[in-house]
Parts: C-alpha cells; structure tokens; sequence
C-alpha cells in the first residue's frame, strides 16, 4: 500500500513540477514581452525606426494576454500537487523545542495526534473546495480577461486535495496502528526540523 501511495504522491508532485515550470517560463516570456513592447514604445524608436517600431509592434509582442490569471491558478494547484508527497514522507517542518526532551513514546503518541488531526484538517479542505467548486460551476463566473470558468482552478485544485486527504488518512492510520503495535511501519521521517 505505501508503495502506492508513494507513486501517487511522486506522480502529483511531477505533475506539480511540470506546471510550474511552464509557469516559469510563461512568467519570462510575459516579461520579456512586456519590456520589448515598452522599449518599442519608446521616444527613440518611435522617431528613428518608426517603420521597423510598428512592424514588431503589430505581430503582438507584448506581455502574454491573462498570465496573472495562468499564474493564480496554476500556483494554487502547484500548492496542492506538491503537499501529498510532503504529507506522506513527513515533509512539513516541525519545531521540537520541548518535544525533543520527552519519551518516545510521548513522541509517538503525539504525531499519532497530529497526524489524525492533519487529516481531518485536509478532509476539511478537500470538502470546502468542493464546495467552492460547486458554487462556481453553478454561478457560471469566469476569469476577467480569459473567460474561463473558475470553476476550472477549482477542480485542479480539488484532485490534489483529494490525493492529499487520501494520503494524510493512510499515513493517520498508519500511525494509530504503529502507537497501537509499538512497531514502525513507515520509512524513518524526514522531516524539516527547525
């Protein structure tokens, strides 16, 4: 079961990776555009290469028509894609101050704690965002300059919520049965201690 849910975890997180490159670069490009068209623009080239000015000027370049809409959307599933993979190998960090001190098995007691509460917080998420979604779908509401539905962000947004509600739900009961048994069943964490 752990191996699925590790391919699951990497594959969202590839996918998360993939998306916000092609962000990145879509980021770039708008930039890149935005300034060339500025340049152009410009006093200089407005009355010494008019013609040349104006030909570039009408194939378009310019910053990319909607990126701030691309880059909210993208960015808030980018968010969810990667959180499953951090759910499961213990990614999110954690300060231990007080808790480094205490018994092992306090320690275990209390991530079993944390860990069923993580889930239920995320089942939470996952089902608000249906909700959002829902609400948008039926409202019909689209993006400014775009017009796509923003319901769209939503869905994206809603798989990777429900993969990662999946997953902290495993890794909860994992942790329950591993308090219970007094065995270690997942990999050795590796979380982001502080």
């Amino acid at each position: 079961m752990h191996g699925f849910m590790n391919k699951l975890a990497r594959h969202f997180a590839l996918l998360g990776g993939t998306v916000l490159s092609l962000l990145i670069i879509q980021t770039c490009l708008s930039v890149i555009g935005r300034s060339v068209n500025s340049i152009l623009h410009n006093d200089f080239f407005q009355t010494t290469m008019p013609g040349f000015a104006n030909t570039l000027l009408a194939t378009g370049v310019g910053p990319i028509n909607g990126d701030f809409e691309l880059t909210e959307a993208g960015m808030a599933f980018v968010i969810f894609a990667f959180i499953p993979l951090c759910q499961l190998n213990g990614g999110h960090a954690s300060v231990d101050i007080f808790t480094s001190k205490l018994p092992s098995a306090v320690n275990r007691a209390l991530m079993m704690v944390i860990e069923v509460i993580f889930a239920l917080v995320l089942i939470v998420i996952a089902w608000q965002l249906l909700q959002g979604m829902l609400s948008k779908l039926n409202s019909g509401q689209t993006t400014l300059l775009l017009q796509y539905p923003v319901w769209w962000g939503y869905a994206f947004c809603l798989m990777g919520a429900a993969v990662t509600a999946i997953i902290a739900i495993y890794v909860a009961a994992i942790c329950v049965l591993e308090f219970s048994t007094g065995t270690e069943i997942l990999p050795a964490e590796l979380g982001a201690d502080h």
